[in-house]
């Protein structure tokens, strides 16, 4: 059995899905849908998403509509015949009349254990929440948001020093190989999707810059994972010297004698600096900034920072 498929993903992390079906013999894709090329760079040049230059370099057809709602674009997709459509981080809304259009509808391939981070960003979300594990669900599309019934997943545990970028590519794969060792299952209907949990859910909002700023106040624990949570975008930062300091790499001290410390110390203040970084009061424990970026320049060890700066004693902010 061939399996006609629409496949619809416009960033990297699509890319993986859309590779993973490419390799599938039984599988034929009968078009590519991703989002309207977007300026980028310095030059402010449209670039080809992900998914379209991997749909292009395999002479897959492209369609790239501003919206799904036209009618005429609903006549377009149906005309495809597909079997099923395979959605992953398309960025556009499926209106009913898309979500009904394929024989076996639309399947979603998202990157948390739903009902836990239904939403734009659950793996930045499940990382700031110091989630023990996440993985990759793969759900029949609704009219809800990432509400429908679920026909696989696969978990993977959350490393203490991951971040969102290596998880992201983490989850990419994992999603590949379960979409691709999954989809003649379901199209068949030897796999039956099963509701979600009634609890648990959670909604991973879509990240800020405003959030970006870190709060010394909080536990030390809570600001390395938001550290690790906000790359590549936005990244965490503190003030110095009224100029924002991005921070990339940091770890929870250890350390009985900077603990103690820290307990007559403002948070924010620097305790210490040494060939491992830069140890800052929190209000639970201490942080070692390890890797940082000031303004204009690139990122640098905090110990290299650290050189030549009389910082002990100074505030973040």
């Amino acid at each position: 059995m061939t399996i006609r498929v629409i496949f619809a993903g416009t960033p990297e992390f699509a890319k993986v899905s859309l590779a993973a079906l490419h390799q599938q013999q039984d599988v034929e894709i009968v078009a590519v849908y991703t989002q309207p090329d977007r300026p980028k760079g310095r030059g402010q040049q449209l670039q080809p998403s992900s998914v379209k230059a991997f749909a292009l370099e395999h002479n897959y057809l492209v369609e790239q509509p501003l919206s799904l709602k036209q009618t005429d674009v609903q006549e377009k997709l149906a005309s495809y015949q597909a079997d099923i459509m395979v959605v992953v981080a398309y960025g556009l809304l499926l209106p009913e009349a898309v979500l009904q259009t394929p024989k076996k509808g639309c399947i979603n391939v998202h990157g948390s254990l739903l009902p836990r981070w239904r939403g734009a960003a659950p793996i930045q979300r499940a990382i700031e929440a110091g989630d023990a594990e996440t993985g990759v669900c793969i759900m029949q599309m609704d009219k809800g948001l990432d509400t429908g019934p679920v026909f696989a997943s696969a978990s993977l545990a959350i490393d203490e020093q991951v971040t969102s970028m290596q998880l992201h590519d983490q989850l990419a794969e994992l999603g590949g190989r379960l979409l691709a060792d999954s989809i003649t299952s379901i199209v068949s209907g030897e796999i039956q999707a099963a509701a979600q949990q009634q609890m648990g859910e959670l909604y991973a909002h879509k990240l800020k810059k405003t959030e970006a700023r870190i709060n010394w106040q909080q536990p030390a624990a809570v600001i390395q994972r938001k550290i690790r949570a906000f790359q590549p975008w936005p990244v965490a930062y503190t003030m110095w010297q009224e100029q924002p300091l991005r921070l990339w790499q940091a770890e929870v001290v250890d350390d009985a004698s900077n603990n103690s410390k820290n307990d007559d110390a403002q948070p924010g203040e620097i305790l210490e600096t040494n060939g491992e970084g830069i140890t800052v009061a929190t209000g639970l424990g201490c942080l070692r900034i390890i890797m940082l970026q000031p303004p204009s320049k690139a990122k640098m060890l905090a110990k290299d920072f650290a050189n030549g700066r009389a910082l002990l004693g100074m505030q973040f902010g």
